[in-house]
């Protein structure tokens, strides 16, 4: 029975074992990602572990000139005391393009410790082989590099920029991107002085390139360039027409051979001395055609033009009064989502409402911008009963379909139940004294005691009954003062109202700082909230329905002049352009921050509510 036991323990170890070096084993393939016709290249197999019965895919599109040649490569390291070892074996095809275009070597398969391994495909383009022969075009770039004490060139077509826009017509708030693209056939020692432009009636996301970029090869108008992407930018037009993305400039310098005039000989490239050349490059201009969104815009719409989904979730339907309720809204989809303002819920007047957390995840790709708006509302019920909270609605221009879309939440009913304790709270407190035992029961009694009456006594002058009469008044007039400050109070869109002017000084007042401090982006955004805050409290219109259209309708039936609207609405389109737009000087926003104030003292002297 005992030999048995360990029959089968040295089995599962062998078994563990088995399957913990196989999990150690890897088996992958590398090729260039683009090749040019006519031009050889390898297809390498590595493992980690000797490889037998290796099986690769059927090559239609490329002919296996020879192979496979088999190498292996060991390699030692001590760090730290730690002994460590490896070692690589690699199979190597020497391949050769039958036609040009893109095509997928499929994987390949080989037997590594008694398990089968698949490696990874991989995919390949084909270019063209370029239109100069190998002997005119290193003829050309000799001719067009040259060198002498005083000067050296290079040609235009060697080494160049492209400005490339995934689109040249889009609707009104519809992403674009423009990729900057350098093409060269020279060697590059670096860039200066880049100034990429200024996107002009656009706003502008950048996209993260990776950090360890590498060159690829492309074939344009014939010839093939080794290329590399320098800067691409997300953009979304702000109003309609042909709107211009002007030229970039940049300075590169680039690593040229020193000619010499004497007879070259084979031993010459070894000797080679080579110099840097500085050459100024500029992108091509493009021209956008920005279709206008149609007539009709709903009065929720959002200002984003693409594609959009929102669902809203709640903790609980049934809670105890003075418990935390969350509602909480996901907006995801494409487009400019920054442009989503938060949406409000139209809560009951008993609830304490509190202000919502927002958390923003976007993310700028070559196909524009794509993520998720999360927001969370946490109130809390003071009362118990039966409460409805109405949904919200959004809307949105849906690029797919050509039309405005609206979207919208549930509406939920919350049903409220007497909190633990009761609802309200009220008590009667008083303070008791200690009662103190005298020494004695029995005091000596004083003779002869003379007892004067008293003719002036304290009730009968008149600053006794002041005493009592003027606190009584002073209480009356609390109590009529209360009422009304009650009263004020409780008319919300009143109180609103009159303190409008005092929240948007006190945002302006941030704004300024932030003016100080050079926050370009936080100075525009704190200007935007203390017009949009100011009109949403003057005029008691909630924030979700408020857009500039009906912000001047309203202007206009409270008697505020044509100009002042008109600077108003000036004001709230530079912001919202130089928020995202480059380029904007402090002098700007000084001259805005004037205007502002000056806006919207004369709004305060003109509305009267």
């Amino acid at each position: 029975m005992r030999n048995k036991l360990v029959l089968v323990f040295v089995g599962m170890l062998i078994c563990f074992g088995s399957k913990l070096f196989a999990a150690d084993v890897t088996f992958t393939a590398e090729a260039p990602r683009t090749v040019v016709m006519g031009q050889n290249f390898n297809l390498v197999y590595t493992s980690n572990a000797e490889a037998k019965d290796l099986r690769i895919a059927e090559l239609n599109n490329f002919e296996i000139l020879s192979g496979p040649f088999t190498s292996t490569m060991s390699s030692t390291s001590i760090i730290n005391g730690q002994y460590s070892s490896s070692t690589s074996y690699r199979f190597t095809y020497v391949l050769s393009p039958k036609e040009t275009g893109t095509f997928t070597i499929s994987s390949a398969t080989a037997n590594i410790r008694n398990n089968r391994y698949t490696s990874n495909s991989l995919t390949i383009k084909v270019l063209p082989e370029d239109q100069q022969s190998s002997g005119s075009s290193n003829s050309s770039q000799r001719s067009s590099i040259s060198s002498s004490s005083s000067s050296q060139s290079v040609s235009s077509d060697q080494i160049f920029i492209r400005a490339i826009p995934s689109k040249t017509r889009v609707r009104e708030q519809e992403s674009l991107t423009v990729t900057y693209k350098i093409y060269t056939k020279v060697d590059i020692a670096g860039f200066e002085n880049p100034k990429f432009p200024e996107f002009v009636g656009f706003m502008a996301q950048e996209i993260d390139l990776s950090k360890n970029q590498q060159w690829d090869l492309e074939n344009y108008n014939g010839s093939n360039y080794r290329t590399a992407i320098l800067k691409q930018t997300v953009l979304f037009p702000q109003k309609g027409g042909t709107l211009t993305i002007n030229k970039g400039s940049f300075d590169v310098v680039v690593r040229v051979r020193n000619s010499n005039t004497r007879a070259r000989s084979i031993f010459d490239d070894f000797f080679d001395s080579y110099s840097e050349v500085k050459k100024t490059i500029s992108s091509n201009s493009i021209n956008i055609q920005v279709d206008p969104l149609p007539f009709g815009k709903p009065a929720d719409f959002c200002g984003v033009a693409g594609k959009l989904k929102m669902s809203s979730s709640i903790t609980s339907n049934k809670v105890k009064a003075n418990e935390a309720v969350t509602i909480k809204v996901n907006i995801s989809g494409s487009g400019n989502l920054k442009m989503i303002s938060t949406p409000e819920f139209t809560f009951p007047a008993d609830f304490e409402v509190y202000d919502p957390k927002v958390d923003n995840m976007f993310k700028n790709t070559s196909g524009g911008v794509t993520g998720t708006k999360t927001i969370e509302y946490l109130f809390i019920p003071r009362y118990a009963g039966k409460f409805e909270i109405p949904g919200i609605s959004l809307s949105y221009f849906d690029i797919t379909s050509n039309s405005y879309k609206t979207l919208n939440t549930n509406s939920y009913t919350l049903e409220v139940a007497k909190g633990e304790g009761g609802q309200m709270i009220s008590g009667n407190f008083t303070d008791q004294e200690k009662v103190r035992l005298l020494g004695s029961d029995i005091r000596y009694l004083k003779n002869n005691v003379k007892i004067h009456q008293q003719t002036n006594l304290v009730y009968g002058r008149e600053w006794f009954w002041l005493c009592y009469l003027i606190p009584l008044l002073l209480f009356v007039l609390f109590l009529i003062v209360n009422r009304k400050q009650v009263k004020a109070n409780a008319d919300a869109a009143r109180v609103r109202n009159r303190k409008a002017s005092k929240v948007a000084v006190k945002r302006l007042k941030q704004a300024g700082i932030y003016l100080k401090e050079g926050k370009k982006s936080l100075f525009y955004d704190e200007v935007l909230k203390a017009l949009w805050g100011y009109t949403s409290d003057k005029l008691n219109i909630p924030l979700s329905l408020l857009t500039k259209e009906t912000i001047e309708n309203q202007l206009d039936d409270c008697k505020v002049s044509e100009d002042i609207r008109k600077e108003y609405m000036d004001i709230l389109q530079t912001c919202e352009f130089a928020r995202y737009a480059p380029g904007e000087d402090s002098h700007a926003m000084d001259v805005l921050y004037e205007k502002t104030m000056n806006v919207m003292n004369k709004m305060e002297n003109t509305i009267k509510k």
